[in-house]
Formats: C-alpha cells, sequence, structure tokens
C-alpha cells in the first residue's frame, strides 16, 4: 500500500479533503452529487468528444481502505482539481475499489468515470458495481479511454496499495483485497495494446512496484515507468504540481513528465516532513531487455558458483541481508522481500565477480532519473526479489513471474529446493540440495571476556545473519523484559567466531526503553521498527541510526505488511508535534515462559524526531541469546548467557 493521513489526524485530513473537492466544484461550476445515499440529484455529465489532444492521463483509481479509512483518494483528486491542465490536457478518472468515498461525488456502490479537462470535472460514464483488482476491469476502462479519449500522449496511473513483484498493486476493498499481479497487468494492458501501439508513460502511485520484474511487463506496453522501491509516504504523489506543469506545457515529452512527477513528488515529501526515506525513479523500458540480460547472467554465475561451493549460498544471503531493502522484512513489520539491485551487485560482487558490472551498467541505462531520501541513498531505482522470511509459498509466486528464472530457480535453490532439474540446462552442473542450519550453537566466554558463539564453518553454508535478543531479567518480579533485537556483533564468518558488543546502552524515548528490531541495514545506518501506540491506535514507530553521528533519529510511523494478502499494509507519516506514543514491550514469565505480558510504557507527548535517544542501561541483569537465521527462513537460538551490569561494568557468565 501507501498512505493514511500525515501530520494531523486521518479524520481531520479526511474532513479537509472533502471540503477542498467541494469547494473545487462549486469554483468550476461544476454541480455535482452522487447516487447511492448521498444528499442531492443534480450529476454534472458530459459526453466525450472522442477527439484526439495532445495528453491524456488514464487514471485508475481504486480508493481501498486508504480511502474508507482517511480520504486519501479523496485528497489526491482534490490536488488534480487545483491544477489548471488547459484544454489540450484531460484527466480520466475511474473510481472504484472501496467500501466508502469521503466526499460528496463518488459512489462506493458502481465503478464511475470522470473527465477533468481545463477547469471542469464531469462524471462521464457508470458501470456496474466491478473488482479493480480483476484484470478485467482495468481492460475495460483502458479501451474506453483509448476509445473515447485518444491522445498523442498518453499516461496510465494506477493509484492504491502496491505489494512487489508478487503481490501486485490495487487491492479493492470490497473484494477481499483482491488485488491486480503482475500477470493480470499484462494480460489487462494487453489486451487493449496489443495492436502495436503504447502508453507513453505508466505510473504507479504505489508502494513498492519499482521492481525489474514490474518493469519486464510494462517494456511491452510503455516507454517509461514512474514507480516507487520504498513503502510511499502518506502524502504520496504531488498532482497539483504535476499537472499544472503538464497544463503550463502540454508540449513536453514523456521522459519531461516523468522527470516532472518525480520532482513533484520529491518536493511534496520535503513539504509534508516524509522525504527521509523516499524513492522514486523513471525507467527507460527500451533498456529493461539489457537489463533482463545481464540479470540472468548474474543468476547464471551464481548459481553455478553456489553448486560448486554451497558456502556461497549463505554468503549471498548475507549480501542480501546488508543491501537496502524495502517494506521491512522482520517479524513486526512483515516482509515486502524486495532488495534494491544495484545496492545488491555492490555488496555481492566477490560473488558475481563476471557479472555485477553488467547488471550496475545495464541498470544505469535503464533507470535515468531517480529521487531518494538520505536514508535510502544506495537506492538504485529498481529492485529485486529476496526471500528474507523463507517462505517457499512466496518465493514458488515469485518464480512465476520473476524477469529471470534462473535468478528465481537460485531463490528456490538457497530455500533447500532441488532445482537440479530445472537449472542443468542453465548451468550445466548438478545443484543437490541445502542444507538448512542445524548444528546446536556453543557458548563460551572469552579470553578476553565477551559471550563468544563457536559454529562449525562447515555449518554456515546457509546461514544468512546472525543477531542476538538482549533481555532484561527482573528476578524479584518473576520476569523477564524483550528489549529487542540486533545485530551489533562481532563476527568472524571464516572461523564461526562470534563475540558480543555489549555497551551498556540502548535506544530510549524521554528515557523509557523501546523494544528495537533491525530491519535495515545500511552503510551509514541501520533502520529498526519499534511497536508502539500512536494516540491509541497500535502501529509500528522506525527509526535510523546513523554511524557517522552515533545517534538515532525519528523517521515517522508504519503500519504492517498484511502477510495474508501481501499488501504493503503499511505507510509512513510523520508524527506531529503533541502525538501522545505509548511504548509497547512484552515480557516473559521466569517460572511459565508460555505467558507473555505486554508492557506499556507512560504516554509521551511526540516533541521531534531527535527525541529518540541511546542512553545509558540500568544496572542489573540481563539475558543474552544469539540466533542463527538461515536462507530457508529457519532460526536457532542458542542458550542463554548472561551479563551482570553495575556501574558501567559489565560481567559475562554462563547460565
Amino acid at each position: 500500500m501507501r498512505r493514511q493521513a500525515t501530520g494531523r489526524s486521518a479524520l481531520m485530513r479526511a474532513s479537509l479533503a472533502a471540503l477542498l473537492l467541494f469547494l473545487a466544484l462549486a469554483v468550476t461550476g461544476c454541480s455535482i452529487a452522487t447516487s447511492g445515499g448521498y444528499a442531492g440529484s443534480d450529476v454534472g455529465t458530459t459526453t466525450p468528444t472522442g477527439e484526439k489532444g495532445t495528453w491524456a492521463v488514464y487514471w485508475y483509481c481504486c480508493g481501498s481502505d486508504l480511502e474508507s479509512q482517511s480520504g486519501a483518494a479523496t485528497e489526491d483528486i482534490s490536488e488534480m482539481l487545483s491544477a489548471d491542465v488547459g484544454s489540450d490536457v484531460k484527466v480520466v478518472l475511474e473510481t472504484g475499489g472501496t467500501s466508502y468515498w469521503r466526499n460528496n461525488v463518488m459512489d462506493p456502490d458502481v465503478i464511475q468515470r470522470y473527465e477533468y479537462g481545463g477547469t471542469s470535472l464531469n462524471k462521464v460514464d457508470e458501470q456496474p458495481q466491478a473488482d479493480m483488482g480483476d484484470p478485467s476491469t482495468l481492460s475495460s476502462f483502458l479501451r474506453y479511454c483509448k476509445t473515447n479519449y485518444p491522445a498523442d500522449h498518453t499516461m496510465l496511473v494506477l493509484w492504491d496499495h502496491g505489494g512487489g513483484s508478487v503481490a501486485g498493486a490495487c487491492f479493492d476493498e470490497n473484494y477481499d483485497y483482491d488485488s491486480l499481479t503482475l500477470p493480470e497487468l499484462d494480460q489487462a494492458i494487453g489486451s487493449v495494446y496489443s495492436d502495436g501501439s503504447k502508453l507513453d508513460v505508466v505510473g504507479m502511485d504505489t508502494c513498492l512496484m519499482a521492481t525489474l520484474d514490474n518493469a519486464n511487463v510494462m517494456k511491452k506496453y510503455a516507454s517509461y515507468l514512474v514507480a516507487s522501491e520504498e513503502v510511499e509516504p502518506g502524502n504520496g504523489w504531488d498532482y497539483d504540481r504535476t499537472l499544472a506543469a503538464l497544463g503550463q506545457d502540454p508540449s513536453m515529452s514523456a521522459e519531461t513528465l516523468a522527470k516532472t512527477a518525480c520532482d513533484a513528488f520529491e518536493q511534496g515529501c520535503e513539504d509534508s516532513g516524509t522525504d527521509k526515506s523516499i524513492t522514486m525513479s523513471v525507467t527507460d523500458l527500451s533498456q529493461v531487455d539489457g537489463l533482463v540480460s545481464a540479470v540472468n547472467g548474474m543468476g547464471k554465475e551464481v548459481l553455478t558458483a553456489a553448486a560448486k561451493n554451497s558456502k556461497v549460498v549463505g554468503q549471498f544471503g548475507r549480501r542480501a541481508r546488508a543491501s537496502v531493502n524495502f517494506g521491512g522484512n522482520n517479524a513486526s513489520s512483515g516482509y515486502a522481500n524486495m532488495v534494491d539491485l544495484g545496492d545488491l551487485m555492490r555488496k555481492a560482487q566477490d560473488l558475481v565477480p563476471s557479472s555485477d558490472q553488467q547488471v550496475l551498467e545495464a541498470l544505469g541505462k535503464a533507470v535515468i532519473y531517480q529521487v531518494r531520501g538520505p536514508y535510502r541513498k544506495q537506492a538504485s531505482g529498481l529492485s529485486t526479489y529476496y526471500c528474507y522470511d523463507g517462505d517457499e509459498q512466496n518465493a514458488a509466486a515469485y518464480a512465476q513471474v520473476a524477469a529471470s528464472p534462473v535468478y528465481a530457480n537460485f531463490i528456490r535453490y538457497s530455500l533447500g529446493e532441488d532445482v537440479t532439474g530445472d537449472v542443468q540446462g542453465d548451468t550445466g552442473v548438478e545443484t543437490g540440495q541445502i542444507q538448512g542450519f542445524s548444528q546446536t550453537p556453543a557458548l563460551t566466554i572469552s579470553d578476553d571476556q565477551h559471550i563468544q558463539m563457536t559454529l562449525d564453518p562447515s555449518s554456515l553454508d546457509s546461514v544468512a545473519s546472525v543477531t542476538f535478543n538482549l533481555i532484561y531479567v527482573d528476578e524479584a518480579n518473576d520476569e523477564m523484559l524483550v528489549l529487542g533485537t540486533d545485530d551489533d556483533i562481532d563476527a568472524d564468518w571464516d572461523a564461526g567466531v562470534f563475540k558480543d558488543n555489549f555497551r551498556g546502552v540502548w535506544g530510549s524515548m524521554d528515557g523509557h526503553y523501546a523494544s528495537l528490531t533491525l530491519s535495515d541495514e545500511g552503510d551509514d545506518t541501520n533502520t529498526y521498527t519499534v511497536p508502539i501506540k500512536l494516540n491509541g491506535t497500535s502501529t509500528n514507530m522506525v527509526v535510523s541510526y546513523d554511524f557517522t553521528t552515533s545517534s538515532y533519529s525519528i523517521i515517522g510511523v508504519e503500519d504492517s505488511i498484511d502477510q495474508n494478502t501481501g499488501m504493503a499494509g503499511k505507510t509512513t507519516k510523520k508524527l506531529a508535534r503533541g502525538d501522545q506514543i505509548v511504548l509497547v514491550s512484552d515480557a516473559v514469565s521466569l517460572s511459565d515462559t508460555s505467558q507473555v505480558i505486554e508492557y506499556d510504557s507512560d504516554p509521551i507527548t511526540y516533541t521531534g524526531p531527535d527525541q529518540f535517544t541511546e542512553i545509558d542501561l540500568y544496572d542489573g541483569q540481563y539475558a543474552y541469546q544469539y540466533t542463527v537465521t538461515d536462507t530457508t527462513g529457519k532460526q536457532t537460538n542458542s542458550d542463554y548467557a548472561f551479563i551482570d551490569y553495575e556501574n558501567g561494568v559489565a560481567t559475562r557468565r554462563l547460565g
């Protein structure tokens, strides 16, 4: 997905958006009200002339719960209405996919089509209720647009949730959040643009859809793709700036419009204070074949290397976890399983030395423009799939849509599947089958007084990460309070030796310790998920730790990915001064470890992004536990070791 209201409460923003829409319609003199329970009976209508224009923007607006809960679609339609697009530009809007529209115009019980051109909005068509996650609904809209609104240049905008290469985009709230998967997008657009005609631009105002696999589909039907690798913040695209620029210069090229949409998005995010982790890129789809060919070469190289030396599987997994990834990818946030392609190649260049530069060069030709926030400065513009959660069903679904079947086979191999029969033609070697990590971790106190875990190096073939859990032990109250998970460990992967780097500090907010879970490892920053209640509603706060300044910063708040649908049901929202935050932590009973207790901090009033700080830990006893995660998703925990911490001195001991 992308968003809900930022900065203000959802209700306030939805109400304001609805008011803006009403005022915009009043200014244009267009008297519009809808049926289906809304007041009024006069509906402004017009009949499309079929005359060819200069630019036509076909906007497929699947409102979903983004609209019913917070009026996000209404807000963006209001932005459109504030832009003077002139007489040479037409916007054709199809609305549906939501149980409730937070304005006095759209009807949730039917599919409606509107025309916006010059300074007026008019309804031009109405269809029975239909699933906007069904390819036939999209193809019907495109066919209508192509017939009734031909133009020298055309842009298709898909608006709603997104979920990456597997889940797709446009999740219809009225049909159990059914979405348009990549094969369905291929089917829908291909049924209308199979005659050799092309859209100039496909824009996706959704999360997580700037993927190699999506670009591989769109290359057949468009010249440029504009999309985000990351979850979009609450403000989303800036339709006012984008459409106003097009109205002022309808002679602009498709490439210029695509870049304008990126710039407008960045400016809107800067205005809203949500620009820290943004991404938006323009892909020249004529260059995608070359990029796919290069990725095929990379897939063949890494799969061949892994077949000859199984250690490559775990090494590649560790490179993927150290690369910029999108959508959270931890148990708290859910798993989008999308990683930046360029950063992955830079991190894995020692594993694919013959193909990494080919991929990077082809990627540089394909991604011709991008904007990105300071916490995503390593993003290259297109992502690819990596199975962080070890979900075989999800990986199997990816194999059906992958731009590179060879790379998809490497992912399957990493999950422990025997893919010999599928890949012998690709590599000429037998791959056998990877065995997941099965060793029992052994703990000792090292000579230099650290908690040391020693693993047999031969058992590390499929190990993707080693992290630690830190727990405060309160024997007096029969509880262990979980502080969180991090990767601040001294690791010797060749020897299989791992040592703690306990520093006696932890992340906090106004003196309250937070439950931190690592979600992204960057070159200069790490990103963490912190469960909170924001103004009484459960969500996740996202914080970043900057290694160059040794300080934390609050990025915003995000909801979690829906693991049933794959919908990135999360959105980065800027916190507003005065917001009430309660930090949420889990505790386990010492006498009954099956008993989990939720602890809430005292309410904290938000004052600014620097309110999250690193502070000294209390004196007392801490339990320390390593977690080994392999590429199949299996996690193996070590026994507990203990740290007695007093007056800044840490004494390690075994249980």
